[in-house]
């Protein structure tokens, strides 16, 4: 099949490897340009230089346009495979191959369609996540499957840890999708859309912490937003305090959500929940933080004395 890739970042870069290692036929790469954007710095292997190195054609966009249709109608590819692919694909794109567009996602659709799905996953406590390709269809991440990996989540896993196992599924996914769509399979899985989901962009104030919140869900906050993603964040005495490294505690504490309470173990307990002031409720053991500065430092060594309080503001 002749094959034009539309990708982005390192999921693009991977998925334009696969496809330079197929025996199918790369004949233009798609990509956007560089951003400054915090969250597309991370893991930005250039879907360009991989595809000049190979002599692919390359074109750079921020999103489709009519000189690209017009490029593709000149081509005419078998297959567009697209990953990580950040704005909208008009419908006469999506009709031009004569296979459509496999796109490759992230997440175990119909859930967490959208952006940043496994740090959603991974705060919201998910058992498992994965990677999708699916046909595409006028309906962002919505059309039927065709082939789905997941990997369990760990007790400690980050999302950098879920990052690495799952972009590791991308190569074996797109070569078995691409061997059941040459070999004339069309009877692919429906998504059930009762059970979708849609997530936005992840942006600074998502990782300031809400002290509301139970330990538990603050625990895997700071877990999926760990390095090299903008961690968690909260404030004390008027300064901004990254947490690193956090528990839920041994002991349930009463009071108000985000006093700086007690020491337990190596680290801090911070009063956490809703129900906090029944004394209901686990308190979050802060263990490592960072300072604006980039000091790495033991919690004990920034929260010397017990009392004050956590905020979301200065």
């Amino acid at each position: 099949m002749r094959v034009v890739m539309f990708g982005y970042q390192t999921w693009g870069h991977r998925t334009l490897s696969a496809l330079l290692d197929s025996e199918h036929e790369v004949v233009l790469a798609v990509t956007h340009p560089r951003s400054d954007h915090a969250y597309e710095k991370i893991w930005d292997d250039s879907v360009a230089d991989l595809a000049q190195a190979h002599g692919v054609p390359t074109v750079i966009r921020n999103r489709p346009d009519d000189d690209l249709l017009r490029t593709l109608k000149d081509i005419a590819p078998d297959l567009i495979v697209a990953n990580n692919w950040r704005t909208w694909i008009p419908p006469e794109f999506i009709a031009l191959p004569r296979h459509g567009i496999l796109n490759v996602h992230d997440s175990l659709l119909p859930a967490y369609a959208g952006f940043s799905p496994l740090i959603w996953a991974l705060i919201n406590g998910e058992k498992e996540v994965g990677v999708t390709a699916h046909m595409m269809n006028a309906e962002l991440d919505a059309g039927d499957i065709v082939v789905q990996r997941a990997i369990p989540v760990g007790p400690r896993d980050t999302t950098t840890d879920l990052f690495h196992r799952t972009v590791d599924l991308i190569a074996p996914i797109v070569t078995e999708a691409l061997d059941l769509i040459a070999s004339g399979r069309t009877d692919w899985t429906p998504q059930d859309r009762s059970k979708a989901s849609f997530f936005h962009k992840r942006a600074e104030e998502d990782s300031n912490i809400d002290w509301t919140w139970p330990a538990e869900d603050i625990e895997r906050l700071v877990r999926a937003q760990s390095d090299p993603y903008p961690n968690a964040f909260t404030h004390y005495r008027g300064r901004r305090v990254r947490v690193l490294a956090a528990s839920v505690s041994q002991d349930v504490y009463g009071g108000t959500p985000g006093r700086v309470f007690i020491r337990e173990g190596a680290g801090v307990v911070i009063v956490a929940g809703a129900d906090a002031r029944r004394g209901r409720s686990h308190g979050l053991v802060i263990e490592r933080v960072r300072t604006d500065d980039g000091t790495d430092l033991p919690a004990t060594e920034v929260f010397t004395t017990m009392g004050g309080y956590l905020s979301r503001h200065p």
